[in-house]
């Protein structure tokens, strides 16, 4: 039974060509720049968002607008916009810019009618104001790599995002992010790896691959108390609700 929910690959990577076999399904690339609409391999099977960066300012100071980003979510495999949103961590004060571009993101995401795949790290308050803000409700999107709290989750559910949760549910460490994913309705999870970072146990400190979402799968499962093929078919039919698509 294919486990397939969300797939964040970082592009560029070489892990991605793994994913085109048993158990991966569905690909969602975010990709690096909003130059960019396909992925080589087999881009008929691929995809993608209309790019925006969470972390660093752009290397030459120009920021793509609102209308930059509406245009590149034009082309019929852009399903979202992002990734987007706030990370402070390891970062100081100030970064208005960072609290800027995502409300560009936000707005480009509403004039287009996509959703959003929103990053929150260490900036739990400011990600909830600017979303309802911005009435990011209008389109929701998805909180990518969940690591936040309870709180937040039921915050975002309620501003209609979809909780995907990455290889980090699986870690011993990870009781309190376990103990979010019974809250999420059925109908609202979503899974993926982030590869090739953050490999699932018994995968836990290799280099990630897309075909390893299966274990994130199968610990939701767990933690749901339903079966791993129950799993892989709500996060498909969510996949698909969420961005629109048919998946046969």
């Amino acid at each position: 039974m294919p486990a397939s929910g969300y797939l964040s690959v970082n592009s560029g990577t070489s892990s991605v060509f793994s994913a085109f076999s048993p158990p991966c399904m569905v690909m969602l690339i975010p990709l690096s720049d909003t130059r960019s609409t396909g992925y080589p391999g087999k881009p008929e099977m691929l995809e993608v968002t209309a790019a925006c960066s969470v972390m660093l300012p752009t290397e030459d100071g120009i920021e793509p607008s609102v209308g930059d980003l509406v245009n590149a979510a034009q082309h019929p495999r852009v399903l979202a916009i992002g990734e987007t949103g706030l990370d402070y961590y390891r970062l100081k004060e100030p970064l208005d810019w960072q609290r800027e571009r995502f409300r560009v993101h936000i707005r480009a995401a509403r004039e287009a009618g996509k959703p959003l795949v929103v990053h929150s790290r260490s900036a739990p308050a400011d990600t909830l104001r600017l979303l309802r803000e911005e009435r990011a409700a209008d389109v929701g999107g998805v909180m990518h790599c969940f690591t936040e709290s309870l709180d937040f989750a039921l915050a975002a559910l309620d501003l209609g995002f979809y909780i995907s949760f990455s290889g980090i549910v699986t870690f011993r460490n990870a009781s309190a992010l376990q103990q979010v994913v019974p809250h999420v309705p059925h109908d609202r999870l979503l899974i993926e790896t982030d590869a090739p970072y953050l490999a699932p146990v018994p995968h836990r400190g290799r280099v990630n691959e897309p075909a390893h979402v299966v274990e994130v799968a199968a610990q939701l499962a767990r933690l749901t108390a339903v079966s791993t093929p129950d799993m892989a078919r709500m996060t498909r039919d969510n996949f698909a609700t969420l961005f629109g698509v048919s998946i046969g």
